[in-house]
């Protein structure tokens, strides 16, 4: 898995984040001050920046205090940002190529050291910095270059989601996040479409997400919908790890009362009939999630293929309940 996403998921891997937001050593042990800053330093030097980035991006598990240098060094994040932006210009159309596309998730990985750390996420989000990766994640293009460029970038916003915080919630859901992860959970890779619903699960499991999603029966089904249609795709193309996160999203859509009457109509069948019981054997933390589901929700309703049919919807005829979000919708 590209390693951005890994650290987003919390994957194990040889290099995973600590869990104060700084980065854990490697097996050759932190680097020394001495040579991270001028690695650094030569980032705002356009000559050297490609070499540099390459090397920052590998090594950066072995920098605890890159984070914070990249964030107050002067010109550093402008340097970032304009890798950022030179390569606008190739996304429509497509023209990215795998060099262009590499040069930029190195970027992009230095970017996920900085939200990711304590001391920078604040400041990265006051910054309003997750909304230069916003175009990548519009993208569509099925080459690799672009499904690496999405994946990349949803490792930036993983990060972010990761720490469980009421303000990142707040911001990602007043830039319109939900609906770029929703494309991409129905049309992206496997290592896409994982990290996408861990983003919307990680919303939905903070009051204001949740809120924000049941305020309206167009958010819910908007959701709603795209689960359902993954966890069909699912029974062709089964993946337990994103399963367990789309089974997570509905559970915690069941905490609401609305979306609980409707999901009694609009769950889909195959996870009633145990459709995934064969997959599902060998890890107990799903199995736990999905009986939970089933007996919030009941499991004797007829249909369940992920459309918005009128009894479920009229689970949302009433007013948005107080404390609703209801700035915008998901369409």
């Amino acid at each position: 898995m590209n390693a951005a996403a890994q650290q987003a998921l919390g994957t194990t891997s040889s290099a995973s984040s600590s869990p104060g937001g700084g980065a854990a050593n490697t097996t050759a042990g932190t680097a020394s001050m001495d040579e991270l800053l001028p690695l650094v330093q030569q980032l705002t030097n356009p000559d050297q920046r490609e070499v540099v980035l390459l090397e920052l991006s590998k090594k950066r598990e072995s920098f605890p205090d890159l984070a914070p240098i990249l964030w107050h060094s002067v010109a550093t994040l402008a340097a970032l940002l304009q890798e950022i932006v030179s390569i606008y210009p190739l996304l429509t159309p497509p023209t990215l190529t795998a060099h262009a596309s590499n040069r930029v998730c190195n970027a992009l990985a230095l970017l996920q050291c900085v939200a990711s750390h304590v001391d920078t996420r604040q400041p990265f989000l006051n910054a309003q910095i997750p909304l230069y990766l916003y175009p990548f994640l519009n993208t569509q293009s099925k080459s690799r270059p672009f499904e690496y460029l999405r994946l990349t970038s949803l490792g930036v916003i993983g990060a972010l989601v990761k720490v469980d915080d009421a303000e990142v919630i707040s911001f990602l859901l007043s830039t319109e996040i939900i609906p770029l992860c929703l494309r991409i959970m129905e049309t992206g890779s496997e290592l896409s479409k994982t990290v996408a619903t861990f983003i919307v699960q990680k919303i939905l499991l903070e009051e204001t997400g949740l809120n924000y999603v049941c305020a309206t029966a167009e958010r819910f089904f908007a959701v709603s919908t795209v689960l359902g249609n993954m966890v069909q795709l699912l029974q062709i193309h089964p993946s337990v790890r994103l399963l367990k996160h789309v089974v997570r999203c509905y559970l915690r859509l069941a905490d609401h009362p609305r979306a609980r009457e409707a999901l009694k109509t609009c769950l889909p069948q195959s996870l009633k009939d145990n459709t995934f019981g064969p997959h599902l054997h060998n890890d107990p933390t799903v199995q736990k999630w999905l009986a939970q589901l089933l007996a919030t929700v009941g499991n004797t309703a007829v249909g369940g293929d992920g459309s918005a049919t009128a009894d479920a919807t009229s689970a949302f005829s009433m007013d948005p309940q107080p404390g609703s979000t209801t700035t915008s919708s998901t369409n």
